[in-house]
């Protein structure tokens, strides 16, 4: 099949080069000219601009959006809408919010154009191990756009079959699936990426408790200088919480266990905030998936106005002096 690609940054890039290896052809465009000139090289058709993109693509048109949401998203789609005829397909392959997804397919709707959301996670390694899709917008439209998600996705790779499932043809355990109409596919992405939080958090506040095992503030019996690395690899081997993020801790511990060359200030995307406010709507109690978010803002702070007033009423009701640390 044939696609265009909008946006060939750390992950649109690697979509295209991961279609071109399953043979599909790939349209390319972006504001670099050095991202589309990397991309023509491996096999693509590079293009200057959305209206050459437009006319360089067979009917009905397929155009894959990878860019940031928000502006630079809604720019771009709503430029492309003035550009493409009846049938064609935008499809949003960034981290929209659900609710912008369902705005656009029923604008599009109007000019007879169709929308895809597709919530998709693999990050910097998803040209070798496959992208993980959550795609939502109308079925026969995912239908036709099918043998593109299928060269995408993972596939079957060496991961056990689970049991029970009776599906002839299983999308899901292949990596993709159709989640539902327009929005629900970032809808699904959304909520992972809130797990995603909440995981991370799990991992780092535990190994935090081992590192700070060797304190001088513990009786010196009750003292362990741990081995980082060794326990995030062991742990890898069988344990219960062995997982794709903890090999990552594990790569990362081997490299330097210290972590020395990075900041600690973690940022964190829209998603994340998405997922508690969705959550508050539906009156669903998240407390871990909002205290890790909370996390991440306390990451780029310290020893802020609100640690000062604890150590404040510390001092005011039992005479407690922090101790440096």
């Amino acid at each position: 099949m044939q696609l265009g690609i909008i946006g060939l940054g750390r992950m649109g890039g690697n979509i295209a080069r991961r279609l071109m290896r399953k043979h599909h052809q790939t349209v390319v465009y972006d504001r670099s000219a050095d991202a589309v000139a990397a991309l023509v090289k491996d096999g693509a058709a590079g293009v200057d601009s959305l209206k050459a993109m437009v006319a360089s693509l067979a009917r009905p048109r397929a155009i894959w959006v990878m860019l940031p949401a928000g502006a630079p998203t809604e720019d771009t789609i709503t430029q492309l809408a003035s550009m493409l005829d009846p049938d064609d397909t935008i499809i949003d392959g960034g981290n929209s919010f659900y609710k912008d997804d369902i705005r656009r397919a029923r604008t599009l709707a109007m000019q007879q154009l169709h929308y895809i959301d597709v919530g998709t996670s693999g990050g910097v390694w998803g040209l070798e191990r496959g992208y993980c899709m959550m795609i939502g917008g109308d079925k026969p439209i995912f239908e036709r756009l099918e043998p593109l998600f299928d060269a995408l996705a993972p596939g079957y790779g060496t991961i056990d079959r689970t049991p029970n499932r009776k599906a002839a043809n299983d999308r899901a355990e292949r990596g993709y699936i159709h989640a539902g109409p327009a929005g629900s596919g970032h809808f699904v992405k959304m909520v992972h990426n809130g797990i995603e939080y909440g995981l991370m958090q799990a991992y780092a506040e535990g190994f935090d408790i081992l590192k700070n095992k060797n304190s001088t503030m513990l009786p010196e019996d009750q003292r362990f200088d741990l081995d980082m690395a060794d326990i995030a690899e062991v742990w890898r081997r069988g344990s219960v919480v062995s997982s794709w993020l903890l090999d990552l801790t594990a790569s990362a511990l081997a490299g330097d266990a210290s972590l020395a060359h990075y900041t600690g200030e973690v940022a964190d995307s829209g998603e994340g905030r998405w997922t508690i406010d969705a959550a508050v709507e539906q009156a669903v109690p998240v407390p871990v998936l909002a205290t890790s978010l909370f996390a991440r803002f306390r990451s780029r702070e310290e020893h802020t106005y609100a640690d000062r007033l604890l150590s404040a009423m510390r001092f005011g009701f039992g005479g407690h002096v922090e101790i440096p640390q």
